[in-house]
């Protein structure tokens, strides 16, 4: 049987677009286009904001070391980038990874100024982490996985770029109704089991969940083979 051209063109250009991944929160990343890091310093590492608060007990969590590649995806003002940096030492490498290039140059010159050459800066897109293939042993997520637009995609993406055996932690709110604030259950699109169903679905398995929080979770993920 044979079918008129503009109705095979017509499905050759609908095939790309059947297969992209819709935004699940779109603009959300907005005001993370051209950020002060100044300003958000003194929002992301201060006293009462319980990542900060509990920041070397996640750090020893982790289990790095020496030589690692470790990529800190959502790295912001690089709080824990450059906690990461001196575990994995000299012979290791931590990769902040942001989609705001100010938070990546930030990160960047304030590790490199303490010595830290270990760190390298990667500016993501809303869709790619852009680490390179088959090249970290873990990534760590604080606090950003809510903040994924394409979370199907980037966690793809995070898949390529991990070792075989890699691990992925993955920290953030609990979204729990009538447990959680007015700010988590509007700004955190979906609780904890939806984020682990998602990261699952893209060759992931749940090794262990850590109780080290009120208003977050501590998840740990390998990579599947």
């Amino acid at each position: 049987m044979k079918y008129p051209l503009f109705l095979l063109l017509g499905v050759a250009l609908l095939l790309p677009v059947i297969g992209q991944e819709k935004s699940v929160n779109p603009g959300i990343n907005d005001s993370f286009q051209d950020p002060d890091p100044k300003s958000f310093v003194e929002r992301f590492e201060k006293e009462g904001r319980e990542v900060y608060d509990q920041r070397e007990a996640i750090v020893e969590k982790l289990a790095l070391k020496p030589g690692m590649v470790v990529a800190d995806v959502g790295a912001g003002t690089g709080l824990f980038t450059r906690l990461m940096a001196p575990k994995v030492g000299a012979e290791g490498k931590v990769y902040a990874v942001d989609i705001a290039k100010t938070f990546v140059d930030h990160t960047v010159m304030s590790s490199h100024a303490r010595g830290m050459k270990q760190v390298e800066g990667i500016v993501c897109t809303a869709d790619d982490a852009k680490l390179p293939p088959n090249s970290v042993d873990l990534v760590f997520i604080c606090d950003t996985y809510h903040h994924f637009e394409f979370p199907e995609k980037t966690m793809e993406s995070i898949h390529r770029a991990l070792k075989p055996g890699g691990r992925v932690v993955v920290l953030d709110f609990e979204r729990i109704e009538g447990v959680s604030s007015d700010w988590i259950m509007g700004h955190v699109r979906a609780g904890k089991e939806v984020f682990q169903k998602e990261i699952e679905s893209a060759g992931f398995t749940l090794d262990e969940e850590l109780d080290l929080f009120q208003e977050n979770y501590f998840l740990r993920f390998r990579k599947s083979e």
